[in-house]
């Protein structure tokens, strides 16, 4: 079977992809992957052997400029027009898409000719870009059981899970190491308010004796270290991580952001965090609330995450081990989200 994979925009949106490409890869179909020019390395350098790469001119709608938002619709309807004509030639019996303004094109074009489309929602609240292309998809697959916003249409939906790398599959269900180890993790760009937050709190604390993982911006990193050495606290301040899977796995606990990956990641590995969204992404609110209702930890809004606040939270943790390691077991997720995708595209 000829499977079409659209993705980019982002790793978030890139790494689930390539996980469900080698899962299809293996089973013997034949892969061709469209991404846009942001995340074309990253997608030739992490898809299997023997797929095909192709890119796709999209970018996203969300600039305030006015003539911005219409060059990127331009874009779009160009691709669309482009995957039309393509598809002529080479039409796939599937398409699976992977969210993001760079799937709109390929969605559109595989509808023009009827072929079976899959959509991917990584998020608790679906996006803008996959709430406009559900009209014309055939499946909506989904990251959490329940997925907000979403619009009155016939498209069935399945909850498969996000499909995540291999290195987390092989850290799922450690038990805590029960060391005192904290990770603090803003995302690839760091997160002031963390930067901000956890070493005021963890400074007020009476017992530090707490070992933190505190990854932050590159500009941040000296001033960083100094303060923790200043006030006498056990830290590794770096601005990038390279093996997140053993990172979380060593951790006892995590303090973050509340992206798609970063929620699934911790449920897959099976670890106790509090979450604080980015308050001007409500995809980010639902994932932190979809998390703390599994039991597995907090999520807190930008505005009450204070060092009052986080100074309380971590004495109360840090005291209480097994309550941390209930709230480890209650957050472990079984990931089969790769192969859940995989058996509902070829069914």
């Amino acid at each position: 079977m000829k499977i079409w994979i659209a993705t980019g925009g982002t790793g978030g949106h890139v790494f689930p992809a390539m996980a469900v490409a080698a899962e299809l890869a293996r089973r013997g179909h034949k892969i061709t992957i469209s991404c846009d020019g942001r995340t074309d390395k990253m997608v030739r350098d992490a898809a299997p052997s023997g797929a095909g790469t192709v890119h796709i001119w999209a970018s996203g709608v969300g600039a305030k400029s006015r003539l911005k938002q219409i060059y990127a619709l331009f874009k779009i309807a160009v691709s669309a027009c482009a995957l039309i004509l393509r598809f002529v030639f080479s039409r796939p019996n599937r398409v699976v898409a992977f969210g993001g303004y760079a799937s709109v094109p390929v969605v559109f074009a595989a509808h023009v000719w009827g072929i079976p489309t899959f959509l991917h929602e990584q998020n608790a609240a679906i996006g803008r870009a996959n709430k406009f292309a559900m009209r014309w998809v055939k499946t909506l697959m989904t990251s959490f059981p329940t997925v907000s916003g979403m619009p009155k249409t016939n498209t069935r939906v399945v909850y498969t899970g996000l499909p995540v790398r291999d290195d987390f599959l092989a850290a799922a269900g450690a038990p805590i190491p029960n060391k005192a180890h904290l990770l603090v993790t803003g995302g690839s760009l760091g997160a002031q308010i963390l930067d901000e937050v956890v070493p005021t709190a963890i400074a007020n604390m009476k017992n530090k004796k707490i070992f933190i993982t505190h990854q932050t911006r590159p500009e941040n990193v000296e001033k960083l270290q100094r303060f923790y050495a200043e006030h006498k606290i056990h830290a590794n301040v770096l601005s990038f991580i390279r093996d997140m899977a053993g990172a979380i796995r060593d951790a006892d606990l995590v303090i973050g952001r509340s992206g798609a990956s970063t929620v699934i990641e911790l449920e897959t590995i099976g670890r106790p965090a509090i979450l604080v969204p980015l308050n001007i992404n409500p995809d980010q609110a639902a994932n932190a609330a979809a998390f703390a209702k599994l039991g597995g930890g907090f999520a807190i809004e930008q505005s009450k995450f204070t060092p009052r606040w986080l100074e309380s939270t971590l004495t109360e943790l840090f005291d209480n081990p097994t309550r941390l390691e209930k709230m480890a077991k209650k957050s472990l997720v079984k990931n089969t989200a790769a192969r859940n995708i995989a058996d509902t595209v070829t069914a």
